[in-house]
């Protein structure tokens, strides 16, 4: 199997559209993890998070040769998640509340909106990752990426060994290059 990783959103959606199925799994693993972070601010419920993207996946699997793109992958993406929640909203008669809140405007043919939604909700998944961890990796973790303390420095203040904080500090790593996929981790790295 080809490595689409390294390809752009247009080449996959080309590929995918011309037959080559097996895009579709570079697709969804790119945008799943961001669109779940997406539905599951708006519904605060992960099963209906979860659904709601498994279906938008599935709407574009039914939908292939239907689709055009005017704007970004993402945009297209984020725009159809939001189009199912706004149907469970709609279900729940709760429909007119939130559209005077004026939170379900998405200007989809922005590259700055779209940087920003990819910027959030990767930064949300990066803290809900670190909040995950075990306490005492979350502390050096933290004492190492926001207060920008040496390993010895932080052995010091924790009483702990430099081997130790080394080993939690490349522990807390793997956790996020795990948990994070590979492609966001060195993201969040090289910024």
């Amino acid at each position: 199997m080809a490595n689409y990783s390294t390809y752009t959103d247009s080449e996959l959606i080309a590929l995918w559209k011309e037959g080559n199925d097996a895009v579709f799994r570079e697709i969804y693993l790119r945008y799943d993890k961001l669109l779940y972070l997406y539905a599951y601010k708006k519904l605060r419920n992960r099963e209906e998070a979860k659904d709601v993207v498994q279906d938008s996946f599935t709407w574009l699997l039914n939908h292939r040769n239907e689709i055009q793109l005017n704007s970004s992958l993402s945009g297209y993406l984020y725009k159809t998640v939001l189009h199912q929640i706004l149907d469970i909203f709609k279900h729940k008669g709760i429909i007119k509340k939130y559209a005077e809140s004026g939170e379900h405007y998405i200007e989809v043919n922005s590259p700055e909106a779209d940087y920003l939604i990819r910027e959030k909700d990767i930064a949300a998944l990066i803290e809900n990752e670190i909040a995950a961890m075990p306490p005492k990796m979350r502390e050096i973790y933290t004492l190492k990426r926001r207060e920008f303390l040496s390993t010895k420095e932080i052995a010091g203040q924790l009483g702990l060994s430099v081997h130790t904080v080394s080993t939690q500090l490349k522990r807390a790593l793997k956790h996020l290059k795990v948990k994070l996929g590979t492609v966001v981790f060195i993201l969040w790295v090289l910024s």
